[in-house]
C-alpha cells in the first residue's frame, strides 16, 4: 500500500485497524514518564497477557486447596494439562494436534528431536545451518555432532550469505544441497533468523532437501506467532519453538515440538524416552510394565510430566491469538507494520539509508520483501551504535542491540500501533 509520513495517517490507521482493542489485553511497561514505552522487543520478550495472572493464580489455588489430588481435580486437571495447548499451537504452526507437543525448553527439545532424527554414517555425517544461526542451536548442533564421534569442523555445513550480503540466497542454500546432498544427513534451519530477519522458504528447502533424502529440522523461534507455517502441508519431518518471545508466554515458558505424523505415529522409531511418553494405558503400573511403549503422537517424545505454572501463561497467549483470528489476521498488519517502519526509516533518515556503511549511515540488513522477512527489521549502524541505542532507550523506545552494531526493531500486531512506527521513526531520525 502507499504510506506517507504524516503524523496524520498513522493516527488514521490505527482508527482503521480491526486488531486495536488487542493492545488492551496486554500490560505495557510504562516509562518515567508514566506513559507506555514504545516496545519493539516482543522478539526477545513478549508482553504479557492481562489474564495470564488469573490463570497462573487458579493453578495455584488448585494446589493449596487439592494438593496431590489436583492432578485430576483441578479445574483444569495437571495430568492432562499439556493436552490443553495442543490444538491452538497446531493451529499457529499449521500441524494436525497429534503432531504437536508443548513441553521442555527449546534447546532441549532440539536435542531430543536430533536424538531421533540426526541418524549420521559414516558417508552421510554432515549438518547444514545457516551462518548466522542462533548461538543455542550451533552448540546444540556441535556437541549432537561430536557426541556421535565425527568433527564439528568437517560435519557442520554452513549456509552463508554472499560477499557484501547480509541474508542468504535461497539458490546458494540448494547449490549445497545439490553439491553436497549424499554427505547431508540433517537440515536444520531457522524459519525466521534471528539477526537479519530474513524469513525462509521453508516449503521449498524441505522439498529439495528430501529430495537427496535429507531430513528437515527447523527452529522456529522467531517464526511462530510471527509468520503463517502449514508445517503439516510442508512435510517438514520436526520442529521446535520457544513462546516466551512473539508468543507472549513469559520468561522460561514452555517450548513446542512438531514431529510430523508419518514419524508421530511410528512408534519404532529411536528416542530419548520417560514417562510422559509412555503409553497412558500403562503409565501408572510404572515398575510392572519395564518396558517403554511410546504414544503414537508428538506426545511419545514428551519425557516428563507437565510444568503447570510455565504451562498457564501460554494458554493466556493462545487465547488471545484465536480470537484475534490467528496469523492471516495478525500477518496482514504486521505486514502494514513493518512496511509502514521500513518506508518511515527511508522518509526521516533520507541520505542515511543506504546499502552500504558510511559515516552516520543506517543499512536495514532485513529484506526488503515482506515475503522474505517477519515482522523485524535488524538496523546496521555504522557510527556510534551503542550511543544511538542509549539514546533511543532515553526516548521511551525498547527494541534490543545485538554485536557487533544491529540494532532490531520488532512491530508487533497484538500489541503495537503505528503511530508507535511513526513515533520511533521520527526518535531514530533526531537522534542522529
Amino acid at each position: 500500500m502507499s504510506f506517507s509520513p504524516d503524523e496524520k495517517f498513522a493516527l488514521q490507521l490505527d482508527a482503521e485497524d480491526p486488531l486495536r482493542q488487542f493492545r488492551e489485553k496486554f500490560h505495557l511497561p510504562l516509562g518515567p514518564d508514566g506513559k507506555p514505552l514504545i516496545y519493539f522487543a516482543g522478539n526477545s520478550l513478549g508482553l504479557m497477557p492481562k489474564t495470564a495472572r488469573k490463570i497462573v493464580e487458579q493453578e495455584l489455588d488448585d494446589w493449596a486447596k487439592f494438593a496431590v489430588d489436583a492432578h485430576l481435580g483441578a479445574a483444569t486437571p495437571w495430568y492432562t494439562y499439556h493436552e490443553t495447548l495442543r490444538e491452538p499451537a497446531a493451529r499457529l504452526v499449521g500441524a494436525r494436534p497429534n503432531e504437536v507437543i508443548c513441553m521442555n525448553s527449546l534447546t532441549v527439545n532440539l536435542h531430543l528431536m536430533m536424538a531421533t532424527f540426526y541418524r549420521p554414517t559414516k558417508t552421510r555425517c554432515k549438518i547444514l545451518m545457516e551462518e548466522p544461526a542462533f548461538p543455542s542451536d550451533t552448540y546444540a548442533i556441535k556437541t549432537q555432532i561430536a557426541h556421535h564421534g565425527f568433527d564439528p569442523k568437517e560435519a557442520l555445513v554452513l549456509a552463508r550469505p554472499r560477499e557484501g550480503e547480509f541474508t542468504v540466497r535461497q539458490e546458494d542454500i540448494e547449490d549445497v544441497l545439490e553439491k553436497q546432498g549424499d554427505q547431508i544427513a540433517l537440515v536444520l534451519l531457522a524459519g525466521v533468523n534471528f539477526f537479519t530477519g530474513q524469513l525462509f522458504d521453508i516449503e521449498k528447502i524441505t522439498a529439495v532437501a528430501q529430495k537427496r533424502g535429507i531430513t528437515v529440522g527447523i527452529d522456529l523461534a522467531h517464526a511462530v506467532g510471527n509468520v503463517p507455517l502449514t508445517l503439516h502441508e510442508w512435510n517438514v519431518d520436526f520442529a521446535v519453538w520457544c513462546s516466551y518471545k512473539y508468543l507472549n508466554a513469559g520468561p522460561g515458558a514452555i517450548a513446542g515440538a512438531f514431529v510430523h505424523d508419518r514419524h508421530a505415529t511410528n512408534r519404532e522409531l529411536p528416542r530419548l524416552a520417560g514417562w510422559f511418553g509412555n503409553d497412558p494405558n500403562t503409565r501408572f503400573r510404572m515398575h510392572l510394565e519395564p518396558e517403554f511403549i511410546p504414544v503414537p503422537s508428538a506426545d511419545g517424545w514428551q519425557v516428563s510430566n507437565p510444568p503447570i505454572f510455565s504451562m498457564a501463561p501460554l494458554r493466556a497467549s493462545l487465547a488471545i491469538f484465536d480470537e484475534a483470528g490467528g496469523m492471516k489476521a495478525l500477518r496482514e498488519k504486521s505486514i502494514k507494520l513493518t512496511g509502514y517502519l521500513q518506508f518511515l526509516l527511508s522518509e526521516f533518515a533520507t541520505g542515511r539509508i543506504r546499502p552500504t556503511g558510511g559515516p552516520d549511515c543506517l543499512t536495514i540488513i532485513t529484506p526488503r520483501e515482506s515475503d522474505a522477512r517477519g515482522c523485524q527489521l535488524s538496523i546496521q549502524v555504522h557510527e556510534n551504535p551503542k550511543e544511538l541505542f542509549k539514546k533511543l532507550e532515553a526516548a521511551g523506545v525498547k527494541c534490543d542491540f545485538r554485536e557487533p552494531n544491529v540494532i532490531r526493531a520488532a512491530p508487533t500486531p497484538l500489541y503495537n500501533t503505528f503511530h508507535e512506527v511513526w513515533r520511533f521513526g521520527r526518535i531514530l531520525s533526531d537522534h542522529r
